[in-house]
């Protein structure tokens, strides 16, 4: 399917909103019935029409058939955020005494799921270096029910053999669902791959503003009804019409603002691989990637995030190099119109600061959609102060 056709047509049955160019925002939590026998319908099937919108809405609607459409995937759901996304996707799918195979040092909310909630039910979590098809073969037990992947993850940028894993897991019976946020759906296709959930946080590339948080969840139509029907109605996750609205608005930029992202960050990223004061940095489309061969099978592109080292053996240099930036900002997250920069100390007390552990001197760094020369030169006066 066309890519200018899914963002621009896709969905908008324009005829039914007055021929309005941009859909409406179906604020309404209710919908009426003129017969019971419709009401009764709704109630046996709540996928199957309009009823109450904590399910389905017809803003929400246009966005889910976007989305799946840009995952190559039958259909999917939107949920408040990518936590809420995980969350469903995981809890749909496994049951007491299942054992989970999942990357090492995952995304914050599916580490605490994974050590923290499915432990009161009995369900155990195996972290790996997921990076090679074997380790995912070794921990896997008769009683694995599921895998749970990040490639590439938002630190390091480890990537996993989709192709390699999704295709042992159906070998085992095994369900799958890979955080495909890095990529976003234009420069990965995990479903094409094999694997049988793609999530993305809306949050970053899809919004594009920083202005609304969203999660998605694309896989079949069976496996979208199966937690529709339970985890999704249920929990209440479900996305509102007024941020639905907002994600369709960031979709029809998103071509645009991914090729400009992408050019200016392969721009700043040879910038900084030349600086002295940088000792290594990590991204996964340049060619000093360990990684960088299956990065070009896997992915088309590589968006607008990387890491690099400080070049020193102090924490404070890594503090005043980020508290001396002007104009690029200190946050968590990424995908918006602002850079961004976080260090991975900021969760370290000082005291356990280790300028061995290369980690401790990660700097993270969305480029957003200023000119690379603007960034530049922020990062060179920064740099510049720090010892």
């Amino acid at each position: 399917m066309d890519l200018s056709y899914i963002i621009n047509e896709l969905g908008e049955d324009r005829e039914n909103y007055f021929n309005a160019v941009a859909p409406p925002i179906m604020q309404t939590s209710n919908f009426t019935f003129k017969k019971v026998a419709d009401l009764h319908t709704a109630f046996q099937d709540e996928m199957a029409g309009y009823l109450y919108s904590r399910g389905l809405n017809p803003t929400v609607d246009i966005l889910r058939r976007k989305l799946a459409a840009l995952d190559g995937a039958e259909d999917c759901l939107v949920f408040n955020n990518g936590a809420a996304a995980i969350f469903a996707g995981i809890f749909a799918n496994v049951k007491a005494g299942d054992h989970i195979v999942a990357v090492a040092k995952p995304y914050t909310w599916a580490q605490r799921m994974f050590d923290v909630i499915l432990p009161r039910f009995g369900v155990t979590t195996t972290y790996i270096d997921g990076t090679k098809i074997e380790n995912w073969e070794e921990a896997t037990q008769p009683h694995t029910s599921f895998y749970y992947l990040e490639s590439p993850n938002s630190w390091d940028f480890a990537l996993q053999p989709i192709r390699e894993v999704a295709g042992f897991a159906r070998s085992k019976g095994i369900t799958t669902l890979i955080d495909n946020s890095y990529c976003s759906p234009l420069y990965q296709q995990p479903i094409e791959m094999g694997i049988d959930m793609a999530m993305q946080t809306a949050t970053k590339y899809i919004g594009g503003h920083s202005d609304t948080l969203g999660g998605v969840l694309s896989g079949t139509h069976a496996m979208m009804k199966k937690i529709f029907d339970s985890e999704y109605l249920n929990v209440g996750s479900g996305i509102q019409p007024f941020n639905a609205w907002l994600l369709i608005r960031g979709l029809r930029t998103l071509p645009a603002r991914i090729e400009r992202i992408t050019k200016s960050t392969a721009e700043v990223v040879q910038y900084m691989k030349q600086h002295p004061k940088v000792e290594a940095v990590l991204f996964p489309l340049d060619d000093s990637f360990p990684q960088y061969q299956l990065a070009k099978q896997q992915m088309k592109g590589a968006c607008g995030l990387f890491t690099f080292v400080v070049k020193t053996k102090k924490m404070e240099s890594v503090v005043k190099f980020c508290e001396s930036l002007q104009h690029i900002m200190m946050a968590v997250s990424w995908g918006g119109h602002e850079s961004l920069v976080i260090p991975k100390c900021s969760g370290l007390k000082p005291a356990d600061f280790d300028p061995a552990n290369k980690e401790h001197r990660y700097v993270r760094m969305y480029v957003g959609l200023e000119d690379a020369g603007y960034l530049i030169a922020d990062l060179e006066q920064a740099l510049a102060k720090i010892d």
